[in-house]
């Protein structure tokens, strides 16, 4: 059997929402560095007192959803 398979919803949904969270801000992170041209400017976006908070809630809830349906489909429709 699979992997995915013998593996209960919930594991399989923190293990696809963990890596999408790690790669999923890196990405996000370094293209913002691109596009402004700064790392400073980054920072200021994302990370300043008005702004982090909406950045914590994208990348948690991009990663929950992604989770969910990852697990979802190796769970139930991938055979």
């Amino acid at each position: 059997m699979s992997q995915y398979k013998d593996a209960s919803f919930l594991q399989l949904t923190i293990r696809f929402g963990a890596g999408f969270l790690v790669l999923f801000s890196i990405v996000k992170v370094g293209l913002k560095v691109l596009r402004t041209g700064s790392f400073d400017q980054m920072i200021i976006e994302y990370f300043g007192p008005e702004t982090w908070y909406k950045f914590l809630i994208q990348i948690l809830l991009g990663s929950l959803f992604y989770g969910l349906f990852m697990a979802g489909y190796y769970k139930f429709i991938k055979k």
